[in-house]
């Protein structure tokens, strides 16, 4: 079962595996072009680019007549976040059964601040069981603190560490919290779709470890908004995840150097 690709997404994809420095200028015509390889019309390529600086990720700058963006501190931030949620996924955890809590009640004038913070809760693997409430199977406390302050929201929300009490009733929270159905199928197709590459790194060509390593890193990124990674008696996931970690960190090393071949090469071409 694979993710749909999502041209503004992918975008913040290449961004994060590719750009360093990240104050690097990256020429607009190297992305389409890079989206094209990926699928994405021009036209579908430039509408993603616009809205990525609407929403005040990248910043537009001209040089005659080539177009570059450069990363904004925001998406500088959002990416760093990324990268620790992502590099971090699958790895043993303290299991202290310690849940976290939030609730807040931000108020409607403030829209765009209570949809930023529904998109990285969900990107801590935070479920919500009812409307401004969410919760996490993991210590989250200071994690969550620091977004509501970015976000200058603190006055709206607040934190709870928690333990359940008992277990009757967890089931019927995790199940309203997240959707789980076919999480397991999504691991075995994810890596059913990657695994056969372990290995044959070089045997692809330049463009080809550019395609697979960006498709495996976006579609990796479900994984944490997907899976809450429950405690082993309450996720049975558990083992397909672990394969697909697994796979997920030998291929992003093995594939990096011909993929970033590829992207410089583009990139290049105008001058980035």
């Amino acid at each position: 079962m694979s993710e749909t690709l999502q041209p503004q997404d992918l975008v913040i994809t290449l961004l994060g595996s590719y750009v360093q420095p990240r104050s690097r200028l990256v020429w607009s015509g190297g992305l389409v072009a890079l989206l094209a390889e990926l699928g994405f019309s021009d036209g579908a390529a430039r509408v993603a680019l616009t809205r990525l600086v609407r929403r005040g990720l990248l910043g537009r700058e001209r040089d005659g007549r080539l177009v570059h963006y450069r990363m904004q501190p925001r998406c500088e931030r959002l990416l760093d976040e990324g990268d620790g949620r992502i590099f971090t996924f699958g790895e043993p955890r303290d299991e202290s059964d310690s849940w976290t809590v939030v609730w807040h009640q931000i108020p409607e004038d403030r829209r765009l601040e209570r949809s930023r913070l529904a998109r990285r809760l969900r990107f801590l693997g935070f479920g919500s069981v009812q409307d401004s409430v969410w919760v996490s199977p993991h210590d989250h406390s200071q994690d969550v603190s620091r977004l509501v302050a970015e976000l200058d929201v603190v006055s709206f929300a607040t934190v709870f560490a928690a333990r359940p009490a008992a277990q009757t009733g967890l089931p019927a929270l995790v199940a309203r919290a997240w959707d789980l159905s076919g999480l397991l199928e999504r691991y075995e197709a994810f890596d059913a779709e990657f695994s056969p590459f372990r290995g044959r790194g070089i045997e692809l060509t330049d463009a080809e470890a550019f395609q697979v390593r960006t498709r495996l890193v976006h579609q990796f990124r479900g994984f944490v908004q997907l899976d809450p990674e429950l405690p082993d008696e309450r996720g049975p996931v558990s083992r397909a995840r672990a394969r697909s970690v697994r796979t997920f960190h030998v291929l992003y090393r093995s594939l990096a150097g011909k993929a970033q071949l590829h992207f410089d090469a583009v990139m290049d071409a105008g001058g980035g």
